[in-house]
């Protein structure tokens, strides 16, 4: 029997469980469709334990912190987002553990952030998702949000992102 799920905003405890999250989400989400030294980097990049102890600890309008879905004290999801406009709000990161999709746990942890980008004065929603992203593109279209335009990637130019759009 599963434990309940709590979501939270994540702290140092709960830095090694993000990386480990974020980087297994990461390669199931990307691993059948870009080069494996470009996941490398990424994970590299945005997942590694130093960098989230420092992003764990801050709390603004521009990033909200981590927030953690956690079940028996392990880590099974983690996203943040922040304020990109007086009144637009963004999903900068989302993922769960690959073997706990469809459970509920992504929607948990979108809407805790949606509501700290209120309380923060969001009217509007946005998230970007790379082009083939078969697990985002559904999860996000089912939860309101409309496709709006691509743009070059954040990290790599190369590739394309997919801007999604919601009102709050």
């Amino acid at each position: 029997m599963k434990a309940d799920i709590h979501v939270v905003k994540a702290d140092e405890r709960h830095i090694s469980g993000i990386a480990k999250v974020c980087t297994d989400a990461y390669w199931a989400t990307y691993g059948d469709s870009y080069p494996e030294d470009y996941i490398r980097r990424i994970v590299e990049e945005f997942y590694h334990t130093d960098r989230i102890s420092k992003e764990v600890v801050v709390s603004n309008r521009y990033w909200g912190g981590y927030f953690v879905a956690v079940e028996n004290d392990e880590v099974i999801g983690a996203g943040g987002g922040g304020m990109i406009g007086k009144t637009a709000g963004e999903i900068f990161v989302l993922y769960l553990d690959p073997d706990r999709r469809n459970e509920g746990i992504g929607s948990k942890l979108l809407n805790i952030i949606t509501n700290q980008q209120k309380e923060f004065g969001a009217k509007e929603q946005w998230v970007s998702v790379k082009r083939g992203n078969q697990k985002g593109i559904p999860f996000y279209e089912a939860r309101g949000f409309t496709f709006k335009n691509e743009k070059p990637g954040y990290w790599d130019k190369t590739y394309t992102s997919l801007r999604y759009h919601r009102f709050i």
